[in-house]
This record gives structure tokens, sequence and C-alpha cells, in this order.
């Protein structure tokens, strides 16, 4: 009731039509969008881990009769031999959840509240009852953009009226103890919002979720905060999609399915299956560091590839399938 009754004093104080016309396209933009923003983080379901992560039937009963150690893992290594998986528990084991019975795609994490496993998950977050991981991590970033600015231009266009308060040059109505109250309230909003907003910014440019920021992923070769960093151009992607006009607007355009995601590891894992006669396995970043052939969904792959360096794999087939313009980031595509 209070942001309907102060714009519109507002409204009626400026002289130019211009002006208002101009404040109230602004006012109503940024409040939809907010809205919509919200709407979608709310209501947009946490994705799942598809089916080829469950165990079936005769793998949940052999897991039962193996005592826990090494015959049940040995268990779950058959079972997630042909999965795209990286991370490992801190222990080096396969990741694996009671509850639900699967294997954790990398990233995937058991919410106790949902009492699921969420793909890519971020947080639970009681301000909108629900968690933010794969397919609403955009929403959620869009919805504290959208409030932010919301808040910064109810306390910009209050500005002015807040200082005529306190200089006794607002008319004696109740509606000026409104005008205190508002800006007070978005201006606190505003701080609180920039930092969280600054925060989750943050953590798309290093390609981490707010899991992964306290507690850095286990890849087999060990522990790398910087693991699913592919560059601050391709996280972004990562979140936001390929196609920019899709960028401001609350629909979902993230990139890859939620269970595989391109890693930029920086040791050779042991464990990776050979690659075909005459490809290269590794390649070497002027660091020296080697980067192991782990087969990518083909939703994923592409975001180690420019149009470019497929060309010239079309071109020139020996050099391999893996052809990526930037050698640290050499990896094989999936067959």
């Amino acid at each position: 009731m209070i942001q309907v009754r102060v714009p519109s004093f507002q409204l009626v104080s400026m002289e130019n039509v211009g002006e208002q016309v101009v404040c109230l396209i602004a006012y109503h933009l940024l409040f939809a969008m907010f809205v919509w923003s919200y709407w979608k983080t709310i209501f947009t379901l946490p994705m799942n881990p598809s089916k080829e992560f469950h165990l079936s039937y005769a793998e949940k009963e052999l897991l039962e009769r193996e005592p826990r150690g090494e015959a049940h893992q040995e268990v779950l290594r058959r079972a997630a031999k042909d999965l795209p998986i990286y991370t490992r528990t801190m222990s080096g084991a396969i990741r694996y959840c009671d509850r639900c019975q699967l294997i954790k795609p990398d990233r995937c994490h058991h919410c106790s509240v949902c009492d699921k496993c969420i793909l890519k998950m971020d947080h639970h977050c009681p301000w909108v009852n629900n968690c933010v991981g794969f397919s609403n991590y955009k929403f959620f970033l869009l919805f504290l953009a959208y409030s932010l600015l919301y808040c910064l231009f109810i306390a910009a266009t209050d500005l002015q009226y807040f200082i005529k308060f306190w200089t006794n040059g607002l008319p004696d109505t109740q509606a000026k103890f409104h005008i205190m109250f508002l800006f007070f309230a978005a201006a606190m909003f505003s701080v609180s919002l920039s930092s969280l907003f600054g925060y989750h910014c943050w953590l798309v440019s290093k390609n981490k979720s707010t899991l992964e920021a306290f507690r850095s992923p286990v890849f087999r070769h060990g522990t790398d905060k910087n693991g699913f960093s592919l560059g601050f151009s391709k996280n972004m992607r990562q979140v936001f999609g390929d196609e920019k006009k899709y960028w401001l607007l609350p629909v979902f355009s993230s990139l890859g399915d939620g269970c595989s995601f391109p890693t930029c590891l920086v040791n050779q894992d042991p464990e990776q299956p050979s690659t075909p006669a005459g490809m290269n396995s590794t390649s070497k970043t002027p660091e020296n560091h080697q980067f192991p052939a782990k087969p990518l969904r083909e939703s994923q792959s592409h975001l180690l590839t420019d149009s470019q360096s497929w060309t010239e794999n079309s071109a020139n087939p020996g050099k391999g399938k893996a052809g990526m313009s930037n050698p640290a980031l050499t990896m094989e595509n999936e067959t």
C-alpha cells in the first residue's frame, strides 16, 4: 500500500509530463520483471538426477549384501563406470545417496529440507521456499538483480522528498511519514541485496555454487576449487546460455542437462579410459598441467570449443576429435 501511495504522491509533484511518463514506465517495468523472476524462482521445480544414475534392482540387492568397505565401493564403481562423473567424496569414494539410492552426479547434493537430490544445488532458500539449483539458478540471479534495481529506483526517486521531509519542505500530510519509512526500507534492502547479488555474481564468474565455495569439489586426483571453471565468458554462458537476447528474461536458457559439466582438471586421471589410437589423451598448458580426456555429453562439450575449431577439425581429421581452440581445455567428446 505504501509503495502505491508514495509514487503517486511523487508523480503529482512532478511538473514535467515527460518525467512523469518515464517514471511510470520505469517503475512498472522493474516491478513486473521483479515479480516475474520471483515467481519463476518459487515455482520452478528443482531438477533431480536422471534414471541412468539410479541403481538397478539387482545392483541395489548386491549393494545391500555387501558390507561397507572396498566390496561396497566396487559395486558402485561398476555401476558408475559409464557415467559422466568426475567428483568423489573426501575419502575418494563414489558419491552415493542412501536415501535416494542413486549415484550422485557431479555438483548434485541431497537437500534435507526437500528430502531429495538436487542437480547443481546451490542452497535451499527460505525466502522462496524452494531449492536453488540448476533449474532455477538463473531465475534466482535475475530475482536478486531486479529486486536490487527496484529498491534503488525507489530510493533514488524518493531521495529528494526525503530531504524535503527533514527541511520541512513537504506539505503537512500523512504521506510525508510514508516517504521517510519507504526511503529507509528501500535503502536497507538495497545494501543487503547488493552484497548478496555481488556474491552470486562472483560465484558465476568462477563457476561455483554456494556449497562449492565453502567446500571445494573433490576430484579423483584431489581437491580442486577451480575444477569447473572454464574462464569468465564460458562460465557466464553456462548459467545464462549462448543467446544474449534471453539473458535478462526469466526464461530457462542455461546450458547442459544438469547431470554433467565440462571441467578443467589440472592432473592426469589414472582411471580415465584410454583414448583411441592416434589421438592425444592429454595436452599441456604453459604451466605443464595435464588435462584428462573425459567423455562429455554433446550438450556440454561445445562449451569447450568454438565454430572455428570445429571447422579446422573437419578439414584436418588427423588432429583428433578434441581439437579445441584453447589447448588448456582439450578434452575428448563423448562417442
